[in-house]
């Protein structure tokens, strides 16, 4: 009997993790003699957990291939942490209950380094608790933290619209220097990582370009050591343009933002950064009374489809159609990652690494990327990020807009596991 798939994204979502989704569905249309449906979660595993199951084969072939062309999650996504099988025996009971009622035989995860960690345990207790069960990990993440693959899908976008956005914020600076703000400061994501930063320095290709300054997280944050470098770039350029991560911290460990604010937690634990930008501009404002202006990236640097990197986005929708051809090939409990194979060309391929290698790993920037400074990139890191933004994949418009895909399509699977739910835990333990 054939299985059905259920797919689901996880985590912060990025311009391109929807091209991942339309390769699964393609390629799952495309296998048909081995696989049942594609079932996706709303909102992640939660949709599996609260059975809120899309069906994709209501959807027709234009509209899965809009998908490719869509930012954000067209299904939703969580951020939800799982506990382990010993933890919450009941919720994976009533996961695979459901998952059974819903013939679901592969399930197929999009995410960071906390989903490869959700996949692994479903991996884990279904072998446990006897349910056939092939789970793949499918890397996505605008941070470019995973290990064990040479880059991550989302990362290729948001490097090139911070590079695009510093570079343009430059000039607009530089004309208005003379007479105006000298400062400008852009806050960028990277909790523990300066990915995202680092790629601000690609704008940067001779002396006196912006950014003139990139603040890292894997660098102790020097006050001092700023405020000389800011005066140096303003007396010799005449302004001084900055990407600061918002994860950057003092050698204590502490956020610079965590004196003057009480940060919340997210679902695991983590403190929900930001300030940075109007913290550091309040000390060069106090030390030497520039004008200046900040803005934050925020969500605008995970979601702009519009200046997605075409690597990026051919890198996205391969792994969704390798995600769905090595679940064929009953491949079980890895996730998929990508190789460079050749640098100069640049050329990559597709692989795969167990999950326990994976999983809650974060995947510092080297020290060689970062300059003697310890405030911009060197020659190995612009050679590691340049071919990751190269190629421009602009989605179709009408009237001036992009054309994205319609959320209101979406149709949910109807329930199963609800109308015999107390018979189906009864037999959710063995199968």
């Amino acid at each position: 009997m054939r299985k059905n798939v259920f797919y689901a994204h996880s985590g912060g979502v990025t311009a391109t993790i929807n091209a991942t989704a339309c390769g699964v569905i393609e390629t799952a249309r495309q296998h048909q003699n081995d696989l049942g449906g594609v079932l996706i979660g709303k909102n992640g595993i939660l949709g599996a957990l609260n059975e809120e199951l899309i069906e994709a084969d209501h959807l027709s072939n234009e509209e899965v291939a809009l998908l490719r062309d869509t930012p954000g999650s067209a299904f939703g996504s969580c951020r939800y942490q799982l506990k382990s099988p010993e933890d919450n025996p009941e919720e994976y009971q009533r996961l695979f209950a459901i998952l059974k009622a819903h013939d679901v035989g592969y399930f197929i995860y999009n995410g960071g380094n906390d989903s490869q960690d959700t996949t692994h345990k479903i991996a884990l207790a279904s072998q446990q608790m006897g349910y056939p069960l092939t789970c793949i990990g499918i890397p996505k993440t605008i941070d470019n933290d995973l290990s064990n693959t040479d880059n991550c899908p989302g990362f290729g976008s948001a490097a090139k619209y911070v590079a695009v956005s510093i570079r343009e914020a430059g000039l607009d600076v530089a004309s208005m220097a003379d007479t105006s703000t000298k400062i400008f400061i852009l806050e960028v994501m990277g909790r523990h990582t300066g990915w995202i930063a680092a790629a601000s320095g690609l704008a940067a290709e001779k002396m006196g370009d912006a950014p003139h300054l990139i603040l890292f997280p894997e660098v102790p944050f020097s006050l001092e050591t700023m405020l000389v470098q800011v005066k140096y770039c303003v007396e010799k350029y005449g302004y001084c343009a900055i990407v600061a991560s918002e994860g950057i911290h003092y050698p204590d460990g502490s956020f610079i933002t965590e004196a003057s604010t009480h940060l919340p937690k997210d679902a695991f634990g983590h403190a929900q950064l930001g300030g940075v930008a109007p913290c550091l501009a309040a000390h060069i404002k106090k030390a030497f009374a520039y004008k200046y202006h900040w803005a934050v990236a925020d969500y605008l640097q995970r979601s702009a489809r519009h200046i997605a990197s075409r690597v990026d986005l051919d890198q996205s929708y391969l792994l969704g159609k390798r995600a769905i051809e090595a679940a064929c090939a009953k491949k079980h409990n890895i996730m998929l990652t990508l190789v460079r194979d050749s640098q100069q060309p640049y050329q990559w391929s597709v692989g795969e690494v167990a999950l326990e290698k994976v999983m809650n790993v974060e995947r510092h920037l080297p020290a060689h990327f970062i300059s003697d400074n310890k405030m911009h990139i060197t020659k190995s890191c612009r050679q590691y990020l340049e071919p990751l933004i190269q190629g421009e994949a602009y989605p179709s418009y009408s009237n001036g807009l992009p054309n994205y895909f319609d959320r209101t399509l979406l149709r949910l699977a109807k329930k199963k596991y609800s109308l015999n739910q107390h018979n189906t835990l009864e037999t959710a333990r063995t199968y």
